[in-house]
């Protein structure tokens, strides 16, 4: 019996130490915290490409925010700001304001067919010289014509400014007899009226109404006269008629006052002479170089100024607000003048657009090439120039 008890008791003491561990391991999981929250899963982290976002897609208008500027309108929508300036008949001068509605598109040309007619001599064109009052909606409904007709056929904006003595070419149902008198526009153009007129040329602070006083006239009379109106814009180195001629200009008239503007001082020598050599030395045309000085001479007399309107700078006026450069860039004639001039070699790389850059820039009308790079308030103003510049390059090349 003892052997037994014992044998027994031995058996209990095997089997008792597991159940104490499973007891024990028991007991701690009950004891664990109910509310312990299981462990955090390993998050995999995917790389989440950069998204590149590209400009938004331009709508055919937009209408101006306050703070707004084109260049960041034109940014915003990937265009172009001379494009934007030039949709909207605008200039490097021009100011917008909020509630403006700006064209982002370039109007569909309605007249586009018309257009081959227009730019030959055509039997159904005719000429007509500008008097003073003159408008161009008085004279295509004369002439039984639109205004955007003549707009087109003279390379003219609805921001151009006509004056007395200006040829425009009229699309319009002339008479045969008028055919025979078309070849006759190159002849007219010189013959503008502050060629034999008294003249007035505009220095910094000078108004309109203190020209007036200063000649002993009106300022009803001096606007009548460049064909400005009360809202028209002048600017230094302009030239105004102050007083009409008293007899009709003769056929030797244009050569004088020719001899008279191809005169310059030391500062404009000096001037015209760089923005010669700059070209010849990028081997750009005669003809490019008299753009650039007659350019040169409408926008600052020939002369590096340190003011001008709103920000404009140095000889051709040019802004650091509108992309041509820092306002220690724009005073520097070497470059201005390359910036100017554009092309492969532009120091201003593709900010800006200079003559070189514009296509089919050498079969424009002079006056229209300048304007095509300095988009200004005044296009017709650098053809008056072009028989001086040529004075000029002879002279001084």
């Amino acid at each position: 019996m003892r052997h037994d008890t014992a044998t027994r008791r031995r058996r209990r003491l095997r089997l008792g130490a597991p159940a104490a561990v499973i007891g024990a391991l028991t007991a701690t999981a009950v004891a664990a915290p109910a509310e312990a929250t299981p462990p955090a899963p390993v998050e995999r982290h995917r790389s989440t490409p950069i998204r590149v976002v590209p400009a938004q897609v331009a709508p055919a208008s937009y209408v101006v925010q306050p703070g707004d500027t084109v260049s960041a309108i034109a940014a915003r929508y990937g265009l172009g700001v001379v494009d934007v300036l030039t949709w909207n008949g605008l200039s490097w001068r021009s100011v917008i304001y909020p509630g403006q509605t700006l064209a982002l598109q370039p109007a569909v040309p309605a007249a586009t067919a018309p257009a081959p007619a227009a730019a030959s001599p055509a039997p159904a064109t005719t000429v007509h010289t500008v008097v003073s009052g003159d408008t161009v909606f008085g004279i295509a409904g004369k002439y039984g014509t639109t205004v955007d007709a003549v707009l087109q056929a003279n390379g003219l904006t609805r921001a151009s400014i006509i004056y007395p003595g200006q040829a425009i070419v009229v699309a319009g149902p002339a008479a045969p007899a008028a055919i025979a008198a078309a070849p006759a526009p190159a002849s007219p153009a010189p013959q503008t009226a502050p060629a034999t007129a008294i003249v007035h040329t505009v220095v910094a602070g000078d108004t309109v109404f203190g020209i007036a006083r200063m000649h002993g006239t009106t300022t009803a009379a001096v606007l009548a006269l460049n064909g400005l109106d009360a809202s028209s814009i002048i600017y230094p180195g302009q030239t105004l008629a102050v007083q009409a001629p008293s007899a009709p200009a003769t056929a030797a008239a244009p050569a004088a006052p020719a001899a008279a503007g191809a005169a310059l001082d030391g500062e404009q020598a000096a001037n015209a002479a760089l923005i010669i050599r700059i070209g010849r030395e990028i081997g750009v045309s005669d003809r490019a170089i008299a753009i650039a000085l007659a350019t040169g001479m409408v926008e600052s007399g020939l002369r590096n100024l340190d003011w001008g309107d709103r920000d404009s700078l140095g000889i051709f006026q040019q802004r650091p607000s509108t992309g041509w450069g820092s306002p220690t860039e724009i005073m520097d004639p070497d470059r201005s003048t390359r910036v100017f001039y554009g092309g492969a070699g532009d120091p201003n790389g593709q900010r800006t657009r200079g003559l070189l850059d514009i296509p089919g820039w050498e079969s424009m009308a002079f006056t229209d090439a300048a304007q095509a790079v300095q988009i200004s308030a005044y296009p017709d103003k650098y053809g008056q120039w072009e028989a001086q510049a040529y004075s000029w390059l002879a002279l001084y090349g």
